[in-house]
């Protein structure tokens, strides 16, 4: 179900995504913005809060934005303004943050979703640039915690939607979208594993047909799919037995605790931070001309929407093969670009669907990177060559199951591995009838429960056949010669 279904509450969620842009650079300062260095490696005096300095806004981080905005169908404000967010805490040096507030860049998108088999629409209030800040590293074994500011003034958006999500499967479904987006677009990686993209999740319930909203508690840095949709289901949860029971709920922070599948308090809303927004008085307001936007709107790639449906206008493929093969931009590029070489659309979404999905998940396994479709040993040439040979009928289906694992561990290409291995598929008559003259030789008894009526000892005897010759059968061509030697 999409929706919450306890008594007659209705959950209302609402979300803040953090995308971290794939800048070279960081929004306000030269240094590389860059995941994995040493503690304090890419620092300077500018995104250390050194007394004196000046932000210089990074041009590209805007372009980012600005894709951003057009792919999630937002009007692109022609004048935004910054603003310092006021508050201290170790990983802040500046003790404030440079965001935009009043007047963001973009605001009044939406996003379309899938969630069991029905699409829905998810709204956006705004979407603002903001800097990052640093991280703080505490040490079990000790009673010191560290401050790295690698982090700190990497470029940010915030995406902000509307309280549209019912269920934790819809917001989960709304962050793999994004996710998706942003991927597409080029501007982000969306690695939750190395904090590239998180998430905050607003919660409250009301009454079934009531429009007043209730009382909502937020749900910090929620960091992946799953996460999110387990801390929205528990927090859903908490709060109908909380009012069932006739209690009311406080509006306060609180964290998921993974470990033991709840969220917990973290501070209340008398405790909250009054983080006192005010001009940022360094950086001039942000002008985005119609030349600009329209200049990025052409660089435009296709979308994953766009995608979707051009695979199925075009390749004729159903519905449920499309949205999977267009939820990874590089696994539908893997895809294409192996249809370029051998036009068979169905069966080729069969096999990348298939063992290519599994092959490639099965690489990313036990490590914290995801999918990886540029990395293949299967090239999508080689995976087009090999359907082309089972259409060909050089090879059966059953021996393309034993040529892919060969491809995989050699990396060669599957004409290579057929001859080497004699696993070309037998369509000589003479060849199949004297193989299948030695299984009904073997199967005596068998013949005579067929040819008494039993016909479905047909498949028996085919399989017989395939195995006596290991497979290099026509399955076709062995079928029809039973048939005809079965009635003798």
């Amino acid at each position: 179900m999409s929706h919450y279904e306890s008594g007659n509450w209705e959950a209302v969620i609402g979300l803040e995504v953090h995308v971290q842009l794939a800048t070279v650079t960081k929004l306000f300062c030269g240094c590389s913005a860059a995941f994995g260095a040493g503690p304090n490696e890419h620092t300077c005096p500018v995104c250390t809060g050194m007394p004196g300095v000046l932000p210089v806004l990074n041009r590209k981080a805007v372009d980012y934005a600005i894709r951003a905005a057009l792919a999630t169908n937002c009007r692109v404000n022609r004048i935004s303004r910054w603003a310092r967010k006021n508050y201290f805490y170790p990983d802040l040096p500046k003790a404030y943050q440079i965001t935009q507030f009043e007047q963001p860049y973009c605001e009044h998108g939406s996003v379309t979703i899938d969630v069991d088999d029905m699409q829905r629409t998810i709204r956006l209030t705004r979407i603002h640039m903001e800097e990052d800040a640093g991280k703080n590293i505490h040490d079990p074994r000790s009673d010191s915690s560290f401050v790295d500011l690698n982090r700190a003034c990497v470029p940010l958006l915030e995406i902000v939607s509307e309280p549209d999500a019912r269920s934790g499967a819809e917001a989960a479904a709304y962050m793999r979208k994004i996710r998706t987006i942003v991927r597409y677009l080029g501007i982000s990686d969306g690695n939750m594993n190395e904090g590239s993209m998180r998430c905050d999740a607003n919660v409250s319930l009301r009454k079934r047909g009531v429009e007043e909203l209730g009382t909502r508690t937020e749900t910090k840095n929620l960091n992946s799919f799953r996460a999110v949709e387990k801390a929205i289901i528990h927090e859903i949860e908490r709060q109908a037995e909380v009012l069932n029971g006739g209690g009311t709920i406080v509006q306060e922070t609180r964290l998921w605790d993974a470990d033991r599948g709840v969220t917990r308090p973290m501070r209340s809303k008398e405790e909250a931070h009054d983080y006192r927004y005010f001009p940022e008085p360094d950086l001039l307001p942000l002008e985005i001309d119609e030349e600009w936007i329209e200049a990025i709107r052409s660089e435009l790639p296709e979308l994953p929407d766009a995608r979707r449906q051009r695979f199925v206008s075009e390749y004729s493929l159903p519905e449920y093969d499309a949205a999977v093969l267009t939820t990874s931009k590089e696994l539908a590029d893997y895809y294409e670009a192996a249809l370029r070489v051998h036009d068979n659309p169905k069966a080729l979404s069969n096999w990348v669907m298939g063992d290519v999905m599994r092959v490639a998940n099965e690489a990313a396994a036990g490590s914290e990177s995801e999918a990886d479709y540029t990395e293949l040993a299967v090239s999508p040439e080689n995976l087009a060559a090999m359907v082309k040979l089972i259409d060909d009928k050089t090879i059966s289906g059953k021996i393309a199951k034993q040529v892919f694992p060969k491809m995989v561990e050699t990396g060669e290409a599957p004409g290579t591995i057929v001859e080497r291995e004699g696993l070309v598929q037998v369509t000589d008559e003479g060849a199949i009838a004297e193989v299948i003259d030695g299984v009904l030789a073997a199967n005596q008894d068998k013949v005579a429960e067929y040819r008494g009526g039993k016909d479905k000892l047909l498949g028996f005897f085919v399989g017989q056949v395939m195995k006596a010759s290991g497979g290099k059968a026509n399955p076709q061509l062995a079928n029809k010669l039973l048939k005809e030697k079965l009635s003798e």
